[in-house]
Order: C-alpha cells, then sequence, then structure tokens
C-alpha cells in the first residue's frame, strides 16, 4: 500500500536534514524524493501533504507547490560527503576512493541531483569507460564506489545496484608475472642510485611500495636489524617485523645520521617516493629491453620465492602482511620465478 516517510541524514556541511521520501505501493515500488528540509518540522508537514495526496489517489506533484526548492545532493555533493565519511580507512584508500569516484563522474557529470540518476545511465557510463580503454579493474573500483555514495545518500533502489543492466565488461584474469632475479638486476643498474636501497627493501620485504613512503627512522631497529611496518599502513590492520640481511641492514645504516642527530620522524628512504620509484622502474624496463613490471610485483616475487621454500600460507601470511590466505595461495601456487635471491653484496657494491 502507499506509504512515506522521514529521513534524516547528515550533509557535507555536518548539519542535518530532512528528506522526504514515498512509494505508490508496496515494498516492489520504486521510492520517490518528495522534498529536503533543514528542519523536522517542515519535513513533517511535507509528510502530511504527501500522505493527503496519496489518500486521495493522486501521485505527489512537486510542481504544484510554489516555492519548492530542490535540495536533494547533486551527485559531487554526495560523492564528497562519502568521501569525506570514510574515517575509517587509511589515507591511502581515502584518495583512491577519490580517484575512482573522479574517473566516473567525468563520464555521468557531478551537477545533477542523485534522485535523478537511472540503471540505464550507469550502464552507458560503464560502457563508456570500457570504450575508453579502461581496464575492468579500474571500471569494477569506480563502480563500486558510486554504488556506496547512493547507499550513503539513502537511495533505493539503488540505480548502480541493478544488476540486470549495470554490468562490469569481461576481463581476463592475468596470472602475476614476478620478474626473475636477472630482470631485477637489469633494472637495479639502470635505475637513478636514490632509488637502488628502496629497490632492494622492496624486494626483500615483500611489502607494498607505499611503504617506501611510510615506513621511519624510528621503524628501523637497530640492535635487532629490522624494520616495522604500521598497523596503519597495513591492510590486515596489524604491525609486523621485517628482518633484514646484515648487508641490507648495514646499507641503510650507512645512509643514516649518527644516531643522536636521527630524527625518528623522518622517513626512512627519504630520497625516494613510492611515484618517483614506479615511473623510474617502467623507464629502466624499457632502456633494458624487458618486459614491464611494477614494484608490487617484487611483492609477488618475495610471496613466490617463500612458497618455493616450502613455507606454508600462513607464515607467507604473517611475513608479508596478505589479508586473505585464500587469495594468497589461490593466487600464487602456480607461479613460477627462477627462484634466485639477488645478490645484495655485489650490487651494492655497484652503488
Amino acid at each position: 500500500m502507499p506509504s512515506s516517510w522521514i529521513v534524516a541524514r547528515a550533509t557535507p556541511g555536518g548539519r542535518k536534514q530532512y528528506l522526504v521520501r514515498f512509494r505508490l505501493g508496496g515494498r516492489e515500488s520504486s521510492q520517490r524524493y518528495a522534498g529536503s528540509f533543514r528542519t523536522r518540522v517542515e519535513a513533517v508537514e511535507r509528510r502530511r501533504w504527501v500522505d493527503r495526496e496519496l489518500a486521495a489517489m493522486r501521485v505527489p506533484d512537486l510542481s504544484l507547490l510554489k516555492g519548492t526548492r530542490d535540495n536533494a545532493p547533486t551527485l559531487a555533493e554526495a560523492a564528497a560527503a562519502y568521501r569525506a565519511s570514510r574515517i575509517d580507512v587509511a589515507e591511502a584508500t581515502r584518495v583512491n576512493i577519490g580517484t575512482a569516484l573522479n574517473l566516473i563522474l567525468g563520464v555521468l557529470g557531478g551537477g545533477r541531483r542523485l534522485e535523478r540518476f537511472t540503471a540505464q545511465e550507469i550502464a552507458d557510463a560503464v560502457s563508456q569507460l570500457h570504450a575508453n580503454g579502461y581496464k575492468r579493474e579500474t571500471i569494477r573500483k569506480a563502480v563500486t564506489h558510486l554504488a556506496c555514495v547512493f547507499d550513503f545518500a539513502g537511495v533505493e533502489p539503488n540505480p548502480v545496484r541493478d544488476k540486470l543492466r549495470v554490468r562490469l565488461p569481461r576481463g581476463e584474469i592475468r596470472e602475476p608475472e614476478p620478474p626473475s632475479a636477472e630482470h631485477v638486476e637489469a633494472v637495479y643498474r639502470l635505475l637513478p642510485s636514490k632509488h637502488r636501497l628502496a629497490l632492494l627493501w622492496l624486494d626483500w620485504s615483500g611489502a607494498r611500495v607505499s611503504s617506501i613512503d611510510t615506513t621511519l627512522v624510528g621503524d628501523y631497529d637497530e640492535p635487532r636489524r629490522r624494520v616495522r611496518l604500521r598497523a596503519a599502513t597495513s591492510k590486515t590492520g596489524r604491525a609486523l617485523w621485517v628482518d633484514l640481511p646484515d648487508v641490507l641492514a648495514g646499507a641503510i645504516e650507512q645512509v643514516l645520521p649518527p644516531r643522536e642527530d636521527r630524527d625518528p620522524g623522518a622517513r626512512l628512504f627519504a630520497s625516494s617516493g613510492a611515484d618517483s620509484i614506479r615511473t623510474s622502474i617502467a623507464k629502466a624496463c624499457r632502456a633494458a629491453g624487458i618486459p614491464l613490471w611494477s614494484p608490487h610485483d617484487l611483492r609477488h616475487r618475495r610471496i613466490s620465492l617463500l612458497h618455493r621454500e616450502g613455507r606454508t600460507w600462513a607464515e607467507i601470511g604473517a611475513l608479508v602482511g596478505q589479508r586473505s590466505l585464500k587469495v594468497t595461495s589461490d593466487t600464487y601456487t602456480h607461479v613460477l620465478v627462477d627462484g634466485r635471491e639477488l645478490d645484495y653484496a655485489v650490487l651494492l657494491a655497484e652503488r
């Protein structure tokens, strides 16, 4: 049967806003928008008007109300509010959310009200992104976060979750192809010297490339020659220690200031950075004429080497901070590399 109700939500500015919604039938019918108000008193008055219209078997028509103003959030406003609400994730994740949303907002446009989007428009946007050459995983992230924006704004039914119309493009499953020791050594020799130590750290630790930016001098335990990866930078939500070989620990200590002058809050790999090393590796791969690989492929390489050593998936997950052991085992069971470790002593002597 027809019904109406009031939904309270927070605006991007932190104030409360009251939305009036109604249905012309039971739960099978779609929700409709009947206005947005700053006070509950105004919302209650609008709801009463909606109820009178429904009781008279009329479809409430907002255009009949003089001075009606559509205060429903635009897609851009709702996206900003959703991103600001994600205080439960790391800042890097918030940046990724913003990047994914900006991608699909560039196709849909952010100036329209949420209530006016249809599932077909979302499907057309997905098709446009696919036609523009974006990969399936990139589109999936954009669509996933867009659906969360509509959920956060209380839009029901959510047009992004219409599985009949909104479909992702077919994507080929890409098995990780970690670089061989020979290819890593070739890139190492072509990298600017400022990135070389960070490269060896990524190769040994299997840490995510963001660790270059987030690992601090205070995270280095010199007596035990190990580095702490903080819980805030790990997807598992748990800190972990990475024991270093003596030759790599010695190289790190050589670039650190004297103990009395060290700033615990300074970056351990201050001369490098996640974005710059990613670009430099790509340039070195092209210059060496070898298959392109990224810093994250060194994480694949380390997990593969640990698997070849006969480590259990639980041990590997604990060593590299892998969140899902099932994903780890499913992904790396058949991944093979040459199995040779880099000779850090030889490489560091070339710096």
